[in-house]
């Protein structure tokens, strides 16, 4: 937010100097990001007309001007400015006039005299633009000095104003603050209504419902668009970053900047029926004021003209009735909008405007008709015009009502940690435009219906203790013992799970939590994904329902610089939309993925390429991390590979997915390697079980050795359960120590061979027992995979 120091304090009176000003306005929240002094140093500049110019006899782009200086006489100056001619008003600095560093003297120019100089706007510190001479209205009196003209000295103050603070974008919303922060009040505001003098007037329809729940609209006829606007006006304008356009224009937009309500104003000769607010139609467009075809749907809305769309409601008025010169008849509108049905909309379309801006923060919605009064008096003293009455359509059940707060006393001064005085939060309350009524505890407080941050006790706290000031506020620590939090032994810290990964030779990525629609849509994650309603850009417009593809981008970016190995790792959380319409359903996960060679570069191991196995086994180093053993089931989503993919799972319970990327998915996102990946739910993946003490066993363990032949898939997982399960507590460890197929082996089987460790407690095993064991191991297999014992 831009403003002017002099019109702050035309709506509130200070003695503050300017830096005293600015650090009050940081102190008390409304961070001042850039201060521009304007015109502090135009002693001896004035207002001067040029009355003759003719070319100078030794130099083709330079001019000899006859300019008239009022008091100061008729002088002749040499000027190079492009834009010099007969007629035009232009600041003149005078013989003896300070402009920074140069003083300014009466001199000779290839051997013609010159008493002075004209200036532009650049020159006199008031503008970048140095094209030429600063041109002055065609009224503006001659002689008279340029700072008095232009109402300066001034300063520009730029506002980095957090997003609650919408009553901010407005001079006046300021000066409340400035009001309360200084001890002052703030001026009375000349918008007192203004009587009809007519009887036209167009007749509003509200069609939107609690999008657009009021419409204020008036016709002026008789205007004379071609008017000037005045040039306090203008500069206000141009001080706030905003072009004079035209009076009609004009007055709009600084309506808009000194109350905080957006207006528009139409050509009322170009409309062609009653007004209306309504929901896009799917497909239907509209040309804009900067030339725009807007492609719209119902998620915008429309000003329409017997429905016909002439402006994007809170967005950008139409190019089809747009005001210009020959406009004599002005319908003049003032609207409030629902902040969810304008946020994001104009960056839908590319486009970023003040009014948007402004309206997804939250607008007044007692502002629209104050508005449109303001509007018809600034217009009425500088262009005439006949009146007609004011009309207004709105839903009131649909508008938002401020609600009484209470602030007690006492919870006033635990969260403060000293006391301040009842009388003076009552000031500062009453400073700030809120009504104040005292009750047993402490005060009954209802905002002002341009103050939609303030709904609970701690935000009035919060105003009391920025206003009173953080530095009257004690800096001590808190009292008491410090309660440590005891990490939990049956969870294994991300730290730890961080720090095997980094061992295991990854590194750990931290991705946006948004992403683009259109990738989930190419890896068929987009069930339950969860919209934003004011995304940061069109590629980050939907939150993560997985982790994978943002973390795949990454490795994306780093091949396409040269990286060929490439190793990744995120812990993060995923959303998905729950079906009742509730908050959406975090999950914190982990995701892993990898291309490239199996082990960086080294002369001591053969290189060759990443493969399943390679993932699998970084994953089960995770698993001994946290006492677990993981089961992979031949799984493949519809982003995996057929073929090299498998669901993981833990006690029974899946918790995520192991494998190659689909090549089809690789090629689409333009990766040309293989890629594999993983991804877990984090919570069931590093719950630990609790180590429980046990004596070992006094007798001597046996270990047998079985090879079988089973079909080729067959995994070993359920070869592992089912030797667990027909071994009994005597089993105290299953090993596979080799897998073979080939010669000797009938096609489509393969032989496995494992180590079985078994023991007792109680006593040493004998043969039989033994015996029994594997017998019953061989023919749990033979009946569950058709196995056969390897001759």
């Amino acid at each position: 937010m831009k403003f002017s120091e002099n019109w702050l304090r035309q709506h509130v009176k200070t003695t503050a100097t300017r830096d005293e000003l600015a650090a009050t306005l940081t102190a008390i929240g409304l961070e001042v990001e850039a201060m521009t002094v304007l015109g502090e140093a135009l002693d001896g500049v004035v207002v001067a007309r040029i009355v003759e110019c003719v070319r100078h006899p030794q130099a083709d782009r330079l001019q000899v001007c006859q300019v008239d200086a009022g008091a100061h006489g008729r002088l002749q100056i040499v000027c190079g400015a492009p834009n010099a001619r007969p007629g035009l008003l232009a600041p003149l600095a005078l013989v003896g006039a300070r402009m920074g560093e140069l003083t300014i003297r009466a001199a000779t120019l290839r051997g013609v005299d010159s008493n002075g100089m004209l200036c532009s706007a650049k020159e006199l510190g008031l503008d970048a633009d140095a094209s030429g001479l600063l041109e002055l209205p065609a009224d503006a009196p001659v002689g008279t000095p340029l700072a008095d003209y232009l109402g300066l000295p001034d300063a520009v103050f730029e506002l980095k104003l957090t997003p609650n603070r919408a009553d901010c974008f407005g001079v006046r919303g300021i000066a409340f603050d400035v009001a309360a922060a200084t001890g002052s009040t703030v001026a009375p505001l000349a918008a007192d209504p203004v009587p009809a003098q007519g009887e036209a007037m167009l007749a509003l329809a509200l069609q939107a419902g609690a999008d657009a729940p009021r419409f204020v609209g008036r016709v002026i006829e008789d205007v004379d668009a071609r008017a000037p606007t005045p040039v306090w006006m203008a500069e206000r304008l141009r001080r706030s970053g905003i072009r004079p356009i035209s009076l009609l224009v004009d007055v709009t937009q600084y309506v808009m900047l000194e109350l905080g309500q957006p207006m528009h104003a139409y050509d009322c000769d170009l409309l062609r029926g009653p007004i209306g607010v309504r929901h896009a139609r799917d497909g239907e467009t509209l040309r804009l004021l900067n030339g725009q075809d807007a492609r719209l749907d119902p998620q915008f809305l429309v000003i329409t003209d017997a429905d016909r769309a002439v402006g994007l409601a809170g967005i950008m008025g139409g190019d089809d009735t747009k005001v210009g010169e020959a406009t004599r008849r002005v319908f003049l509108e003032a609207a409030h909008f629902a902040p969810a049905a304008i946020i994001g909309r104009s960056r839908k379309l590319g486009l970023h405007t003040d009014a948007a801006h402004r309206f997804e923060r939250g607008v007044d919605p007692e502002l629209p008709r104050i508005a449109v009064e303001y509007a018809t008096r600034l217009i009425l003293a500088a262009a005439g015009g006949r009146p007609g009455p004011v009309v207004e359509a709105v839903l009131p059940e649909h508008l938002p009502r401020p609600k009484p707060i209470l602030l007690r006393r006492a919870r006033l001064a635990r969260v403060l940690g000293v006391p301040v005085a009842d009388a003076e939060v009552v000031r500062i309350l009453a400073a700030l435009g809120l009504a104040v009524e005292d009750c047993a505890d402490g005060w009954r407080v209802t905002p002002p219906s341009r103050r939609f941050d303030l709904a609970l006790e701690e935000d009035l706290i919060e105003e009391v203790a920025r206003i009173h000031g953080y530095d009257a506020l004690p800096a001590t620590l808190p009292g008491g013992a410090t309660r440590l939090v005891q990490p939990s032994e049956a969870r294994v810290g991300e730290y730890d799970l961080r720090r095997q990964l980094v061992a295991r030779d990854y590194l750990e990525a931290i991705n946006y939590a948004f992403v683009d629609a259109a990738l989930l849509d190419a890896w068929q994650a987009q069930a339950g994904a969860v919209a934003l309603a004011n995304p940061l850009s069109a590629e980050l417009g939907v939150m993560r329902t997985a982790l994978l593809p943002g973390l795949v981008q990454a490795l994306a970016r780093n091949r396409a610089r040269q990286q060929a190995r490439v190793r990744l790792f995120e812990l993060g959380k995923t959303f998905h939309a729950e079906a009742g319409g509730g908050a959406p359903r975090e999950t914190a996960c982990l995701a892993a993925v990898a291309c490239g060679d199996a082990h960086a570069e080294q002369w001591g191991v053969p290189a060759r390429a990443l493969d399943f196995h390679d993932l699998k086994g970084d994953l089960d180093s995770i698993a001994a991390l946290c006492g677990a053993v993981l089961d992979y089931r031949a799984e493949a989503p519809a982003h995996a590979h057929p073929g090299r993919s498998a669901g993981v799972y833990r006690d029974g319970e899946r918790i995520g997915w192991i494998g190659q990327l689909h090549p089809r998915l690789a090629q689409a996102l333009g990766l040309e390697a293989e890629v594999y990946a993983f991804e877990l739910e984090l919570a069931p993946l590093l719950a630990r079980p609790l180590p429980r003490a046990r004596a070992l066993s006094r007798f001597p363990s046996v270990r047998r050795d079985l090879a079988v032949v089973v079909a080729e898939a067959v995994p070993w997982a359920a070869v592992r359960a089912t030797v667990a399960a027909a071994a009994g507590p005597l089993l105290r460890r299953l090993e596979l120590f080799d897998r073979y197929a080939g010669k000797g082996i009938e096609s489509g089987c393969k032989s496995l061979a494992m180590a079985l460790i078994l023991q007792d407690e109680s006593r040493t095993l004998t043969d039989p027992d033994v015996d029994a064991v594997m017998a019953a191991v061989v023919a749990a297999l033979e009946r569950q995979h058709g196995a056969a014992l390897r001759r």
